[in-house]
């Protein structure tokens, strides 16, 4: 077969959110000539095992935590039998499998033109891709985005002999069946989320963590509050630990070995756990694309370099989303590759310096409770301000939610603003409780818009809610 040779204005390597973003506009509204290489399923980590079947699961551990409150509120809710996982299953994956369809239509209708296959670079403005049938196709681009995402990581055998048993959260979609017992090493908010999970639809949860908290790149609020919340509702937190090794009996049931608080210097050991789950962090996805060749400049981290406006070291070439590992979002991905293809392909004056603002992004985590934060923590706002010019608002309550139930099954709610200068502008917002993605949501565009807070005292409350609390604390 005679090799495959294309030209296009701009060539996107991944599928993922971010590229298809900025595939789409360019092709959709700029008419650039389009090409977007993907070597696994549309949509990327977020649609695939990331965001989106994450959520779903997560709606159904809140469903599992209300039946068991429904009695609380007077209903008498009998469970005939438990929760049915590989049901479950089947209907995300099945949810999953439409929306890769609805991508694929997207770029169809956008008129970018899809190649499945895996990319490398072969010049600053070429790269090669491998074909599912092996064959080769060399491409030709004036423009080159890099958005090829990340995968998880998981430690060298040298590291944890026997790291391999375990899986990561890619796996945990894969799961046919529910596990009875879990060992989950990591104290991000992946870790957090499948931990909370795992535990609300019913099975024996371990969490491992390195320190004495979780999710240490947050607010202390916020790591306080999960940590706390986690604990009372019987997740065992295994509290500075590190994994040694972990093995397989003839039953397929697996032991972890490792040191914690309790046995720091002698190892202890947890058994009968059906799966090890790991969730210490993400790589960008870089291995076969060859950048050294034409020479990207990439971090320690194996990370590309990209400034503000998604440039790398090569002219012609652009990365942005997981693969740069700054603000790992698929919505900031997405924004980014959007103003990218802006910059590149619009005509407009308006355009020439498009570039997504990376100050202020709002975040959650889908935890049990939620947690949410936007701006800067308590301690890097001390560190940019200065003591002298930070005052914090804080509350703590129980929302009405809770108000029926027993004191034992009550869950926390609590928030911060963080206010710099004698304006007292909100320069952090870190909240924990039921309901706080939606809640920072709304709040993130005030946040942005730079309100003080006296803006915020402004706005009349709404109640009875939570979010109330923000306008009102003293």
């Amino acid at each position: 077969m005679a090799p495959i040779s294309k030209e296009c204005d701009y060539l996107v390597i991944g599928g993922g959110s971010g590229g298809l973003a900025s595939a789409r506009r360019a092709s959709g509204m700029y008419g650039a000539k389009t090409i977007a290489v993907e070597s696994s399923r549309l949509g990327g980590t977020c649609v695939n095992v990331g965001c989106v079947p994450k959520k779903v699961t997560w709606n159904a551990a809140s469903i599992a935590e209300t039946i068991h409150q429904a009695s609380s509120y007077g209903f008498s809710v009998k469970e005939t039998a438990p929760f049915d996982w590989h049901t479950f299953k089947q209907k995300r994956d099945a949810y999953v499998k439409r929306l890769n369809g609805i991508y694929e239509r997207n770029l169809q209708n956008d008129k970018v033109e899809y190649i499945h296959g895996r990319a490398s670079l072969t010049s600053p403005t070429s790269a090669e891709v491998t074909l599912d049938d092996g064959s080769k196709a060399t491409i030709n681009a004036k423009k080159i985005l890099i958005a090829t995402g990340g995968h998880p990581k998981v430690p060298t055998e040298d590291e944890v002999p026997g790291a391999s048993l375990g899986i990561t959260s890619d796996g945990f979609f894969e799961l046919e069946h529910q596990p009875k017992k879990v060992a989950v090493v990591g104290a991000g908010y992946i870790a957090v989320e499948m931990a909370g999970m795992f535990h609300a639809l019913g099975t024996e949860t371990h969490l491992f963590i390195r320190h004495d908290k979780v999710l240490r790149s947050f607010d202390p609020l916020i790591q306080d509050q999960i940590t706390s919340v986690y604990e009372k509702r019987g997740i065992v937190i295994h509290k500075q630990s590190k994994p040694q090794k972990i093995e397989k009996d003839s039953t397929n049931k697996l032991t972890i070995h490792y040191t914690d608080t309790t046995s720091p210097s002698t190892p202890t050991t947890l058994a009968d756990c059906d799966t090890v789950l790991w969730a210490i962090g993400r790589s960008p996805e870089v291995s076969s694309l060859r950048l050294p060749t034409v020479g990207i400049q990439q971090l320690k981290t194996s990370h590309i370099v990209a400034d503000a406006y998604q440039n790398t070291n090569i002219p012609t070439v652009f990365a942005l989303g997981d693969v740069c590992g700054k603000a790992e979002l698929t919505p900031v991905a997405i924004a980014a590759g959007r103003r990218l293809a802006d910059r590149l392909f619009s005509t407009t004056t308006a355009n020439a310096n498009a570039k997504l603002d990376y100050t202020n992004i709002p975040s959650v985590v889908f935890s049990h409770p939620e947690a949410g934060s936007i701006g800067l923590t308590e301690p890097q706002a001390r560190a940019q301000y200065g003591d002298e010019n930070i005052k914090i608002y804080k509350t703590e309550f129980t929302a009405m939610w809770y108000a029926m139930m027993p004191p034992e099954e009550k869950g926390p709610t609590a928030y911060k603003l963080v206010c710099a200068g004698p304006e007292e502008k909100v320069v952090g917002m870190h909240i924990v409780g039921e309901s706080s993605s939606e809640i920072l949501q709304g709040f993130g565009v005030a946040v942005k818009m730079g309100a003080t807070k006296r803006d915020f005292d402004s706005c009349v409350a709404i109640h009875p809610t939570s979010a109330e609390e923000l306008v009102t604390m003293r």
